[in-house]
C-alpha cells in the first residue's frame, strides 16, 4: 500500500464494511487507482463472510470493529486512523471511486474541511429507491430549517473531509443516521463545506444492501429531534415555556375576572391548575436561558478544539517520496 503524499498531504480511504466480500476486492482496487498515493484502511463491522480476508488479500489496512453500526465504526475509524485528508466511503461498490481525486483536490483547491459527493444515480437506479430519495430530501429540508445550510443530499456516505473536521467530531450515533450527524458538526461549526456530483451505482448481483428505508428514516430523524432537544434548547423550551403562560393565562383571567366583580374565587381548582401551569412555564423559561448558556459553553468548547488543529491547506507541504 503506497505511502506517498498527495500534494504534501497524507491521504487515507476509509471504508467501512459489512458482508462485502463479494466487492471489497474491486472497491479496494479502483480507489487505489483513483489515489495510488493513499492509504486503503478497511474497518470490518464483525463480517461473517470472511470481507476481512479478502480486503487483506487486496492489500488494505484491515482493522476489526465488533459493535454493530456504522455510526460505532467511523467513531473507531476516526480515533484510529491518522491522516491529513480522509476519503470515506461504503464498501458496497455504489459511490464512484474515480471521482475521489477530483474530490480530494476541491478540498484543497477551495480551502474546505469537508466535500459531500452528492449522489446521481446511473444504470437502473434502483439502488437510490424512491423511498430513499423522498426521506432523504425530507431529511435535508429538516435539517435545513433547524439548522440552516444548504446542503442537497445529506445522507450522501461518501465525504472527503480535513483531519481538523475529522478530530473534532464527536461520532455520538451508532448506526446509519451518522451522516445526520456530520452534517450538523459541521453546521454548528460553520465549517467551509462543498458538494460535488458523482455517480451512485447498483450494487453487484448478490449483493445485498443493509439499509430500511422505514427502520433507517426513523432513526435519523430521532436522531435529529435528539440534537434539536441538545443544541437548540432555547427554541424548544421557550415555545414550551411560551404555550405554557398562554394557557395559564386562558384558565385564570375569566377567574380574575369575576374576583374583582364578586370579591369570591370561583372554580378553585381551575385557579390552582392556572397557577401551576404558570409555574411550570417560569421554571422551563428559566431552564431555556440556562441550557442555552450551557450549550454556547459547550459551542465555543468545540470550536477551539477545532481551530487548535491547523487547516490542510495551511499544514507544511512534505515532498512527495
Amino acid at each position: 500500500m503506497s505511502t506517498n503524499l498527495y500534494r504534501g498531504n497524507r491521504v487515507a480511504v476509509i471504508l467501512p464494511c459489512y458482508n462485502e466480500v463479494l466487492v471489497v476486492a474491486s472497491v479496494i482496487a479502483a480507489f487505489s487507482e483513483a489515489l495510488p498515493e493513499a492509504e486503503i484502511h478497511v474497518f470490518d463491522n464483525a463480517s461473517t463472510d470472511g470481507t476481512a480476508e479478502a480486503a487483506r488479500a487486496a492489500g488494505a489496512h484491515v482493522r476489526h470493529v465488533g459493535q454493530r453500526g456504522k455510526g460505532n465504526v467511523v467513531r473507531r475509524m476516526f480515533a484510529d486512523v491518522e491522516a491529513d485528508i480522509y476519503v470515506m466511503a461504503d464498501g458496497d461498490g455504489t459511490y464512484d471511486a474515480p471521482k475521489s481525486r477530483a474530490l480530494v483536490d476541491r478540498l484543497l483547491d477551495d480551502g474546505l474541511d469537508m466535500v459531500v459527493g452528492t449522489r446521481q444515480p446511473v444504470g437502473d437506479g434502483l439502488e437510490y429507491r424512491p423511498g430513499h430519495a423522498w426521506g432523504n430530501r425530507l431529511l435535508t429540508g429538516t435539517v435545513a430549517q433547524v439548522f440552516g445550510g444548504g446542503f442537497t443530499d445529506m445522507l450522501s456516505g461518501y465525504r472527503v473531509l480535513s483531519r481538523r473536521f475529522v478530530k473534532s467530531f464527536p461520532a455520538l450515533s451508532k448506526g446509519f443516521e451518522i451522516e445526520t450527524e456530520l452534517t450538523i458538526h459541521a453546521l454548528e461549526l460553520r465549517a467551509p463545506y462543498g458538494e460535488m456530483q458523482t455517480a451512485y451505482g447498483s450494487r453487484v448481483e448478490g449483493s445485498v444492501s443493509k439499509l430500511g428505508t422505514i427502520r433507517d428514516g426513523f432513526a435519523i430523524l430521532k436522531s435529529i429531534l435528539r440534537l434539536y432537544v441538545r443544541e437548540r434548547p432555547r427554541q424548544l423550551y421557550s415555545t414550551i415555556a411560551a404555550a405554557g403562560i398562554v394557557v395559564s393565562v386562558l384558565l385564570t383571567l375569566p377567574i380574575f375576572f369575576e374576583f374583582f366583580e364578586t370579591g369570591l374565587v370561583p372554580r378553585l381548582p381551575t385557579a390552582v391548575l392556572g397557577g401551576l401551569i404558570m409555574i411550570a412555564a417560569i421554571v422551563t423559561g428559566a431552564t431555556a436561558v440556562i441550557m442555552d448558556s450551557v450549550v454556547t459553553g459547550r459551542a465555543e468548547a468545540k470550536r477551539l478544539r477545532y481551530l487548535d488543529i491547523p487547516a490542510v491547506s495551511e499544514r507544511p507541504k512534505r515532498a512527495t517520496s
